[in-house]
């Protein structure tokens, strides 16, 4: 994947945290973990304030929409000790967590499911907590 991602600086610093302490305690998530690290890597990292309001960030819920069946989920992006699926609030160590993280409003998403592979746009951003002014979340 060629696409240019965005994460801010506090969710960056976070993210790697939550991370190490996972890599060091061997979760069993060393797949996940591995990926989410690449896509950290690869992101262009921005201050809180400077980061595009289309962009989907940690805490930031958003909608999305299955290309082939047209149905429509929305789901907000936590980390792992906040995740409740009851509450649509998925782990960024989830696949389709760590596949969401950075991409924006309007980008096609590839998600290896077991029967194959679904593609998932960003229909919206209906929540991210940097636009809204709430930074300490």
């Amino acid at each position: 994947m060629s696409r240019q991602i965005f994460i801010t600086e506090a969710d960056k610093k976070r993210l790697q945290k939550l991370i190490n302490e996972a890599k060091e305690f061997s979760s069993g998530n060393e797949g996940y973990l591995r990926k989410l690290e690449q896509e950290l890597n690869r992101a262009q990292v921005v201050t809180s304030e400077k980061i595009p309001r289309d962009v989907m960030t940690m805490n930031s819920k958003v909608l999305l929409k299955d290309l082939e069946t047209g149905e429509k989920m929305e789901y907000t992006l936590v980390y792992p000790a906040d995740a409740d699926l009851m509450e649509n609030k998925i782990s960024v160590l989830a696949p389709i967590g760590t596949a969401i993280l950075g991409f924006r409003e309007g980008d096609v998403i590839d998600w290896k499911v077991p029967d194959g592979l679904v593609k998932l746009e960003v229909e919206k951003i209906l929540y991210q907590p940097e636009s809204a002014g709430d930074l300490d979340l």
